[in-house]
């Protein structure tokens, strides 16, 4: 028997202030009401703001400033033109793809994932884990999240290569339509079993790309966070000056 489990006070307080980001309530440029009014609006505890903010911080809603206090930064900005991370991810076809499918199962979803698919945080998860390789060497570690909703009883959750692209299969499987993505650009550590994949150290940086993939209502299907050794990446945009 399943059970529905609350997501812990700070994810909520973050999913609220992100709604409110999005609907303007919050515009970018001005300031989120104090620790101290949030504390006193939610009546939780200052810890939990914190954390909340701190989320929010490192998932790019909102910044710090010296003496100014925390910023509204608005929607994290997606990448534009050429080389589209996200696009690339969810078309890819795993049994032609340069590279190998390296795990499946059912993981605990992690912070930002529970987040952008508005789970409690520690909500199972499908994970579908794929090395991209050039030339030999790893380039890329795409680890794709799914919710067990969609994901049960498919042939996602099946520890093989998808002969299609996975957009293709989750609208055809599902009958479900992937309107547009998200895309937020980082660096971070990668854990021990990322680390062994790429070929890094735990102490060295990767470049991040969170790529979240929704429906016409905003509807987050399916998360990819997408690794890159950062020494073989390089990012360039061209555009016209106004």
């Amino acid at each position: 028997m399943a059970y529905e489990v609350d997501a812990p006070k700070y994810v909520r307080l973050a999913q609220t202030v992100q709604r409110r980001i999005e609907a303007g309530k919050y515009p970018p440029g001005t300031r989120v009401p104090s620790e101290n009014q949030l504390v006193q609006e939610f009546g939780m505890s200052r810890p939990t703001v914190v954390r909340a903010l701190e989320l929010l911080k490192r998932d790019g809603w909102l910044e710090s400033r010296q003496g100014y206090g925390t910023i509204v930064r608005g929607r994290p900005t997606a990448i534009e033109g050429r080389g589209r991370r996200g696009q690339e991810t969810l078309a890819r076809n795993e049994s032609q793809a340069a590279g190998r499918l390296v795990a499946v199962d059912r993981v605990r979803a992690p912070a930002r994932v529970a987040l952008a698919l508005e789970l409690p945080e520690q909500t199972d998860v499908l994970l579908r884990r794929f090395l991209v390789e050039e030339g030999g060497e790893a380039a890329e570690l795409v680890s794709s999240y799914f919710p067990t909703r969609l994901a049960d009883g498919t042939d996602l959750v099946n520890a093989e290569p998808m002969h299609r692209g996975l957009r293709e299969y989750l609208e055809a499987r599902l009958k479900v339509r992937l309107d547009h993505v998200i895309e937020r650009i980082s660096t971070r550590l990668p854990d021990t079993s990322e680390a062994e994949l790429l070929g890094l150290s735990v102490t060295t940086p990767a470049l991040n790309v969170l790529v979240i993939a929704q429906d016409a209502s905003g509807q987050a299907l399916q998360v990819s966070d997408l690794l890159f050794p950062a020494h073989r990446q390089e990012l360039e945009q061209t555009y016209q000056l106004d």
